[in-house]
């Protein structure tokens, strides 16, 4: 078992969610782009989790059997999709106030998902292990990503697979992430990113070799202006980009 004693969670990003707890599922609220980037996001990851675990063709259930963990899981909006394909969800988010909203609206269409307040460095120490672990869009809010990976990787079994999203550290995504979204479109509230704390693909990869794992799959995210949605990109990683990552 393993034991931390660091913490990843910054007080400062969790108060700045909660004051928009309320509006996580609103798709014009807050939290929008979230919306909006989700079905480009379950897509790669069950196709992702059918690749490793060989799942074969989908199915509306294809994911059942498998135990997941959304880190950072906010009101759900990952957890209730992954539940409806089958798989046995668990989310996990530092916010009570985002727990909360989670349970009563899973509850609300009937979906059973174990929620709880708590970080990965405290689930980490646990006996329970999981198949797939997902952290997206935290990994720029959390206060040492390369220890909160380390995190992430102790709660996988041993064939696990990780998947990770995040933003790149380029001018594009400071211009499209921060100027763009915060101040110019308004798609998110201001101060929601620092660009010094996005990472680079490379960042990651390395954080993930020095715990014998490897990127096996890296796509980036990118958003059509004329069409207002967000597609699966093999070439452009310049501003959101999302991956699968196993033991080597």
């Amino acid at each position: 078992m393993t034991e931390f004693s660091k913490k990843t969670v910054k007080d400062a990003e969790i108060l700045h969610f909660q004051k928009d707890s309320a509006e996580w599922w609103d798709e014009k609220g807050a939290f929008a782009p979230l919306h909006k980037l989700n079905p480009v996001r379950i897509k790669f990851m069950r196709d992702e989790m059918i690749s490793h675990f060989d799942l074969g063709a989908p199915t509306r259930d294809i994911l059942k059997g498998l135990d997941i963990l959304d880190i950072g899981c906010g009101g759900g909006l990952v957890c209730e999709p992954l539940t409806r394909l089958g798989g046995q969800v668990t989310g996990i988010d530092a916010d009570s106030q985002a727990i909360d909203i989670a349970t009563t609206h899973a509850k609300t269409h009937n979906l059973n998902i174990t929620y709880t307040c708590t970080t990965s460095e405290v689930l980490s120490t646990q006996k329970k292990k999981y198949d797939v672990v997902c952290a997206l869009e935290i990994l720029e809010h959390v206060d040492d990503p390369q220890f909160f990976i380390k995190t992430c990787l102790a709660c996988l079994k041993p064939n696990g697979l990780l998947l990770l999203s995040t933003l790149n550290r380029t001018p594009k995504s400071f211009l499209q992430g921060i100027i763009a979204a915060e101040y110019l479109l308004r798609w998110v509230p201001k101060g929601t990113h620092h660009w010094s704390q996005f990472l680079k693909p490379s960042e990651l990869r390395r954080f993930l070799k020095e715990e014998g794992f490897d990127i096996n799959s890296l796509k980036g995210i990118s958003y059509n202006i004329l069409k207002k949605d967000f597609h699966i990109s093999d070439k452009d990683l310049s501003t959101n980009y999302i991956l699968s990552a196993r033991h080597i």
